[in-house]
């Protein structure tokens, strides 16, 4: 697992950052306080505060480093 914070302060950012992980296979979870969500799921991340940056879990094993390159728009 890899975690890293990520920034989401757009609703298109949003958008894209749903359509980008959702091409991986692999789960992502994003943490925001004490609240854990499916980071695929573009309505639990509209439940969270957008305001912070956010920590992403990545539980990707063979192509994590084509996952890294493809969160690097976001990256807080």
């Amino acid at each position: 697992m890899k975690k890293v914070q990520i920034s989401l302060n757009s609703i298109d950012k949003v958008k894209s950052f749903v359509n980008d992980i959702s091409k991986f296979d692999c789960d992502f979870d994003l943490v925001s306080g004490r609240y854990v969500i499916d980071a695929k799921s573009i309505m639990g991340i509209f439940s969270l505060d957008l305001s912070r940056p956010l920590d992403l879990n990545v539980h990707a094993e063979d192509d994590a480093e084509e996952v890294m390159e493809a969160l690097k728009p976001y990256l807080a």
